[in-house]
């Protein structure tokens, strides 16, 4: 089958709603766009497919009842007006899906949700046992207490973990734009792209940030769906005036990314894409060969430095002579054990010390 018809026979859809297909400035939500994407995603589901919302909106939400003039720029303010958004957002979404006598949940995760590999798999089962009890899961940022400066992409990025997270067969990304194009389409002449299946296909494309009412962008979008395909998930980017015929059998609007062809387990995608790195190990260019080319786990031959503190099970990065990170991996030891045995090989290790520092089922190249 083509990309396009899987995505239109996928069982498992994560579909993620930009805030500007929500909200306007002046009027808070869009009580009436925001049902229309509800009916949109309930005929969507009387196919049989299950459907996770991703959806921003909550600090444009809350701009308009605080009366901000806009959306607002340093983080306590942010916050405030997410507070306020969060709960009209779910409560439309709420009403919106009761008239179909459905069930919606709230679920917000911030970036350390995914970085921690317990809490990672709590949400897992958490959005797993929702789908089994026939609720439809609503997953925003926790824009409230978020320590950063809100930095998941509109939402996005979060897209395009939670797809990996719940094993999705399709994300299609809703927005206030019709696909991808090699320019922005506002500035003058642009040509619009329909298919991505590699990265020559995104030769001379120049992706830019997003309008008044969303953090994310064409870049943003664009670093979604490059991560998801990544994952073995197709993608289809659309506009969300477009929502029917982008849940529809016949999937005809927007850009598609193709998948990698094997889907990466669960495991190795949250090292490579999730989890926070905790340090980082220095390799000799003989090691770097090993990790790269014949995909052989790190001894402690082959490290020449260790930076940061890290316990066991902790991801690190594992980086080349000249400083360029080319893997990540699950560390077997403490960083305080590692300075004596950086450069032995096993033979010269006591016993308990032959293991390898990161193996290779726990190391992913980037």
């Amino acid at each position: 089958m083509t990309i396009r018809e899987d995505i239109a026979a996928a069982r498992s859809v994560v579909v993620k709603i930009g805030s500007s297909a929500l909200t306007s400035l002046d009027g808070g939500l869009d009580a009436v766009r925001l049902g229309m994407l509800a009916d949109a995603i309930e005929r969507r589901m009387r196919r049989g497919s299950d459907v996770v919302i991703v959806s921003s909106g909550a600090v444009s939400a809350g701009i308009a009842p605080l009366g901000l003039a806009k959306r607002p720029r340093d983080l306590a303010t942010k916050q405030a007006a997410a507070a306020v958004g969060q709960l009209a957002l779910v409560n439309e979404w709420s009403t919106s899906f009761a008239r179909y006598n459905r069930v919606v949940a709230q679920v917000l995760l911030t970036a350390g949700d995914f970085a921690r590999r317990d809490t990672h798999r709590n949400a897992q089962r958490t959005l797993d046992r929702l789908r089994s009890l026939k609720a439809i899961a609503v997953v925003n940022e926790n824009d409230t207490t978020a320590t950063s400066e809100i930095k998941f992409g509109d939402n996005d990025r979060l897209a395009a973990l939670v797809a990996h997270l719940v094993g999705a067969d399709a994300l299609v990304l809703l927005s206030d734009v019709d696909g991808l194009y090699d320019a922005d389409p506002r500035k003058g002449h642009a040509n619009f792209v329909g298919e991505v299946l590699g990265p020559e296909d995104l030769d001379g494309v120049v992706a830019g940030a997003g309008g008044s009412l969303g953090t994310g962008g064409m870049a943003s979008k664009l670093s979604a769906a490059k991560l998801a395909a990544d994952g073995g998930i197709p993608v289809l980017l659309a506009a969300a005036a477009d929502a029917e015929a982008a849940l529809s059998g016949a999937c005809s609007v927007g850009t598609v990314f193709g998948p990698r062809d094997s889907r990466m387990t669960a495991r190795r995608f949250w090292v490579r894409h999730a989890a926070d790195s905790s340090g980082a190990l220095h390799l000799d260019a003989g090691a770097v060969r090993a990790v790269v080319q014949r995909r052989s786990s790190l001894l402690a031959a082959g490290i020449t430095e260790v930076n940061g503190r890290f316990s066991e099970g902790d991801v690190v990065e594992l980086l080349a002579p000249d400083h360029t990170v080319i893997a990540r991996g699950v560390v077997s030891y403490d960083s305080a054990e590692l300075p004596p045995m950086i450069g032995h090989q096993s033979h010269e290790l006591p016993g308990e010390s032959i293991r390898p520092v990161v193996h290779a089922d726990d190391l992913v190249k980037l």
